[in-house]
């Protein structure tokens, strides 16, 4: 099924002038996507841990509530970590946004397809777990809609939110994030606590 939205181009979009943004990001696709958008020490993509994009976003979201949390992952790492779209609704932090590029393959075993390619529905699922926003996405004004929703601030803020954006099954250069875990960790701690706490 050809669908109208290119991956790199939302992500582009959603971390356009992203200011103070925490970003997670799952393995593979996602974390490339997001480096592609350009490598950022509030960025923390995943290596590994395949499932578990939404339950860091969460407790980053619960451990900085005046900060907004980005949970930027694909559809087969969403579908192994189903168990968490309960967990986040039931705590419910308005800072959490958990964004799912949907393009109905497993990109890092050989493109096979997931079930969201056989119908599954993952905004439906979040809806029932309770999140009270759960859109899916499928055009590019409704992208736009999106980064406003995950880029306000305060009492605004509308989280936790969930969002199925469909997008094209393509083949993309891979621009690979930073290896060293340890690293990763040290840089997203420093940029967000300031050298002092985080090195304490």
């Amino acid at each position: 099924m050809k669908k109208s939205l290119h991956r790199r181009e939302v992500v582009n979009h959603l971390l356009d002038d992203r200011g103070e943004l925490l970003v997670v990001a799952g393995l593979g696709a996602p974390a490339w996507d997001i480096t592609a958008a350009g490598d950022h020490p509030l960025s923390f993509p995943l290596w590994g841990a395949m499932g578990g994009a939404g339950m860091i976003g969460l407790g980053l979201a619960m451990a900085q509530p005046q900060r907004n949390v980005l949970v930027i992952t694909g559809d087969g790492e969403m579908l192994m970590g189903l168990g968490s779209l309960a967990v986040i609704a039931a705590h419910k932090p308005p800072n959490l946004f958990i964004v799912v590029l949907d393009n109905e393959h497993y990109g890092e075993t050989g493109m096979q397809k997931t079930v969201t390619a056989l119908g599954v529905d993952l905004a439906g699922m979040a809806k029932s777990a309770g999140f009270t926003q759960s859109l899916l996405v499928k055009s590019k004004a409704e992208v736009g809609s999106l980064k406003d929703e995950i880029h306000k601030k305060g009492r605004a803020r509308t989280g936790p939110l969930f969002a199925q954006i469909k997008v094209d099954s393509e083949k993309l250069p891979i621009v690979l994030p930073p290896r060293e875990g340890a690293y990763l960790k040290n840089r997203f701690r420093i940029a967000l606590l300031g050298h002092a706490i985080a090195l304490a």
